[in-house]
C-alpha cells in the first residue's frame, strides 16, 4: 500500500539516512581549510560553512512558490508582492542564524502566457526586498515552466563560532519570541472563507491582514544582535508558526518547555479573526503560519541585560517560558493548569489553517481533518 506521510515524517524517517554525518566534516581541501560546522543533519535553518576561521558562511534555501498561493490565486496579492515574499523568506532563514544577508539566487520559472509587464513586476518586487533588507539579487535561473514557480537561496556571513542554531537550550533557559505570530496564517484562515462564511472585519483590520504577506519583515536586526552577544543558547524562526517552533527547538535541544499562554503576544488583528472564526485566538496565533518572528532561549541570568539591548536598539523581546528536563512541550494557563500547547503545528500534506484551527477552546486543537496539496500556503 502506498504511504504518504508529511513532510516533516518523511525528512525525518526517510532523508535523515541520506545526511548522517555532515556536519565537522572537511570539505574542498586546501587553503583555507573550509569546515561544513552545521550540515543538512542538523535540521537547522541554514547550512553554514567555516572558512578558514576567518569567516563564517551561511547558507539557506526556500521553494515559496508552487502551484497554489492561495491569496495570490484569489488576487489578493500582486506579482511584485509574491516577488517581495520570496526574498523575505529566505532572508529570514539567514538572519535566524544570526547572519547578515548579502546576497539572493533567485529562481524565477514562469508559463507561455505571463506578460512582460508580469514579468518584471516580479523581479521588482524580488529587487524592492532585496534593497529592504540591505542585500543584493546575485543571479540565479530564469526560463520557461508550466506554471509560475518561485524559489531562492539566500547567503549571510557572521563571525566564526557566533552562529545561532536551533540546538543549545538548557533547563532553565528563558524562552522568547520577537513579536506576535499567526498574523499570516490569519489571512489564509480568513479570506478564502470570508464570504462563505458571511464573516466580515473592519477594512483596516483586512488590509493589516494582507500587508502581512506583501511586506513580511525578516528579523535580521534581531538576529544579529543575538548573534553578536552572549544572550542566546537556540534560535529559529517561525515560518512554520509558533507552536511548529518551540517544538523544533525543544527536540533539537533535548529539553521541553513550559510555555505560560498568558505571556504569548497576541496581535489584535488575530483576536479579531479568532473572534469571527469561532476559535481560541491563542490556539490561532501559535498555530501553522509564515511568520517571520524569532523564537529563541537565553539564560536567565542574561535576560534582564538582553531585554535592555533589544530595548537600547528599538527591538521588542516577549519572555514567554522556559526550558525544563522534563521531555516535553505543555501550556501552562493562568490558573496554572498544565495541558497540550494550543494551535496545531504545520504539516506539509495537510488541510489549510482554517479547517486545522477548529477547537474554539484556548487550550484546544484539533487534528488535521483533510489532506492539503504541499503549496497551499508557504512555509520553510
Amino acid at each position: 500500500m502506498a504511504q504518504f506521510a508529511d513532510e516533516p515524517t518523511r525528512v525525518r524517517q526517510l532523508v535523515a539516512a541520506f545526511l548522517t554525518g555532515q556536519s565537522g566534516s572537511e570539505v574542498g581541501p586546501g587553503n583555507p581549510a573550509i569546515t561544513l560546522a552545521v550540515g543538512a543533519d542538523r535540521r537547522d535553518d541554514c547550512a553554514v560553512f567555516d572558512i578558514g576561521g576567518s569567516v563564517s558562511l551561511v547558507f539557506g534555501s526556500d521553494y515559496v512558490r508552487g502551484s497554489k498561493f492561495r491569496l495570490y490565486e484569489l488576487g489578493l496579492l500582486s506579482d511584485f508582492d509574491i516577488g517581495y515574499y520570496l526574498v523575505a523568506a529566505n532572508v529570514s532563514d539567514v538572519a535566524a542564524m544570526g547572519a547578515t544577508p548579502i546576497g539572493v539566487c533567485t529562481v524565477v520559472r514562469y508559463p507561455p502566457d505571463l506578460t512582460d509587464e508580469r514579468f518584471r513586476s516580479v523581479m521588482a518586487g524580488i529587487h524592492q526586498a532585496c534593497t529592504d533588507f540591505g542585500t543584493l539579487n546575485v543571479g540565479g535561473d530564469i526560463g520557461n515552466a508550466e506554471r509560475l514557480i518561485l524559489s531562492a537561496s539566500a547567503i549571510g556571513v557572521c563571525a566564526p563560532g557566533k552562529v545561532l542554531t536551533r540546538g543549545g537550550a538548557k533547563p532553565g533557559d528563558v524562552l522568547c519570541v520577537t513579536g506576535p505570530c499567526g498574523l499570516l496564517g490569519a489571512a489564509v484562515a480568513y479570506f478564502p472563507k470570508r464570504e462563505e462564511k458571511g464573516w466580515q472585519l473592519p477594512e483596516e483590520l483586512e488590509k493589516r491582514l494582507l500587508g502581512s504577506w506583501k511586506r513580511p519583515v525578516a528579523r535580521v536586526a534581531e538576529g544579529r544582535l543575538l548573534a553578536a552577544k552572549p544572550y542566546a543558547t537556540a534560535c529559529q524562526d517561525t515560518s512554520d508558526g509558533l507552536k511548529a517552533t518551540i517544538e523544533q527547538i525543544a527536540e533539537a535541544s533535548g529539553v521541553g518547555f513550559d510555555v505560560t499562554t498568558g505571556d504569548v503576544p497576541l496581535d489584535e488583528t488575530v483576536a479579531a479573526v479568532a473572534e469571527v472564526m469561532g476559535v481560541g485566538r491563542t490556539a490561532l496565533a501559535m498555530s501553522a503560519s509564515a511568520d517571520f518572528q524569532l523564537a529563541f532561549t537565553v539564560g536567565e541570568q542574561d535576560l534582564d541585560a538582553c531585554r535592555a539591548d533589544f530595548l537600547a536598539h528599538g527591538l521588542d523581546l516577549y519572555a514567554i517560558g522556559r526550558a525544563t528536563d522534563a521531555g516535553e512541550v505543555r501550556a501552562v494557563g493562568p490558573d496554572g493548569s498544565v495541558g497540550a500547547l494550543p494551535g496545531v503545528a504545520w504539516k506539509h500534506q495537510q488541510s489549510d489553517i482554517s479547517l486545522l484551527v477548529s477547537d474554539s477552546s484556548e487550550g484546544g486543537s484539533a487534528p488535521p481533518r483533510q489532506r492539503r496539496d504541499a503549496d497551499d500556503v508557504t512555509s520553510s
